[in-house]
């Protein structure tokens, strides 16, 4: 087994802290999720696990993996601090501010980026919503935000589709492990999974991107959409009550409170536990690990305990195929369109503007992963690519009996 690192200090109290996503009000944002963590003082870090806490419901109120968000963090700012040891802002040579090191975004108050940890975490999340549903990246054939792998581009995008952060290097092909999402997803590895998962890797080629090394112009990207032969990992921030997770590592510890100083007992990998409540952060305020504790029990319900959130993934039942009409109905799949007349597949061109994919013709029926409102409506269908509203084209909701057969 890979031993958990707690990070020790003098502790000064012990807060039992459990955060429900789903009896929250409506009303109440991210930041007071964590209220249990008193009030934030001004020129002040708080502590680990008040940032931990803070970064998470940010992540999870922008549909983004957690696992991302608090990489981005590590990578921007490896102390998750915002402030220095003299209360001033953090400002990097380059005037990155804060947390996020938010750089060149006049949109938002400068001040308050400097003086607000939760303004400053509130942006970085904002800009990597808009990076993920920029339609110049590639993305993962059909594989939504909820993929941690899908963030690649996005996350490549925070800090630059430059040259020095092309995916391989065109001169021999090999991986750009300094490239800026490289580091952001081997952070992934370390500080969520504590190094006992590998993330799936883009099968990746020269003729993929266009770029001079010597220029400071932006990536061009020669393949827009991914099939990845490895395994895809979902965040794991969404389990469950009932949902049944295996154990990926040799040997597990069940912890008696979520905290890795806390009574061990030992479970083998493949060994099958029930999520029975909502996740919980490290109980040790001085605990510096980024991971979460869920509350689960064994099939036989002869243990119980709280289980790292790095070790665990969805017990997946074989797959089983739902039929909808002409297509097979997929996770993350929130419509499909079918095609009364014939009309055009498109795609959004940087000025906004829509451009011909290739013809569409009467029958056809594709998959919808999301909506824009753009030009009276488009559908998006995976790859960038959009079936504009009309009454050319049928739209449809999948039923909540075929949703249940999916989600068995």
């Amino acid at each position: 087994m890979k031993s958990i690192k707690i990070w020790t200090g003098f502790l000064t109290c012990l807060m039992f802290l459990s955060f429900s996503y789903e009896e929250a009000s409506a009303e109440s944002t991210w930041t007071s999720k964590c209220s249990a963590y008193g009030e934030i003082k001004p020129n002040q870090n708080p502590t680990f696990q008040h940032i931990n806490c803070l970064l998470t419901n940010a992540a999870l109120e922008a549909n983004i993996p957690p696992e991302v968000v608090k990489a981005v963090a590590s990578t921007e700012n490896g102390s998750w601090k915002q402030f220095d040891d003299k209360g001033q802002p953090i400002i990097s040579k380059d005037n990155g501010i804060g947390l996020m090191q938010i750089t060149n975004q006049s949109d938002y108050n400068q001040e308050k980026l400097k003086s607000d940890i939760t303004y400053n975490i509130q942006a970085g999340v904002e800009i990597l919503s808009k990076m993920y549903n920029r339609t110049d990246l590639p993305k993962i054939k059909e594989a939504g935000p909820q993929i941690i792998e899908n963030w690649y581009f996005p996350v490549m995008a925070y800090n630059g589709t430059k040259p020095v952060n092309s995916p391989i290097y065109k001169s021999s092909g090999l991986k750009n492990k300094n490239a800026y999402q490289e580091k952001v997803f081997s952070f992934i590895e370390r500080d969520s999974y504590i190094n006992d998962t590998k993330l799936g890797q883009f099968p990746f080629n020269t003729a993929h991107f266009e770029y001079d090394s010597n220029s400071s112009d932006n990536i061009g990207f020669r393949k827009m959409d991914y099939t990845l032969t490895d395994q895809l990992h979902a965040s794991a921030y969404h389990f469950q009550i009932g949902d049944k997770v295996s154990i990926t590592e040799d040997t597990v510890n069940l912890r008696s409170k979520p905290s890795t100083s806390s009574v061990p007992k030992s479970i083998s990998k493949n060994s099958t536990l029930i999520i029975d409540g909502n996740f919980l952060f490290d109980q040790s305020l001085t605990s510096l690990n980024q991971f979460v504790w869920y509350p689960v029990k064994t099939e036989d319900q002869k243990l119980a305990g709280y289980i790292s959130s790095a070790y665990i993934t969805k017990k997946l039942s074989p797959p089983v195929r739902v039929m909808w009409g002409k297509t097979e109905l997929k996770l993350g799949q929130i419509g499909k369109v079918t095609i009364l007349s014939n009309t055009n597949l498109v795609k959004l061109a940087n000025d906004g503007s829509l451009t011909t994919v290739r013809p569409l013709k009467k029958g056809e029926e594709f998959r919808v992963y999301s909506y824009k409102s753009n030009h009276g409506g488009l559908y998006g269908v995976g790859g960038g690519s959009y079936v504009q509203k009309s009454t050319k084209v049928k739209y449809e909701t999948p039923s909540k009996r075929k949703l249940a057969l999916l989600t068995k």
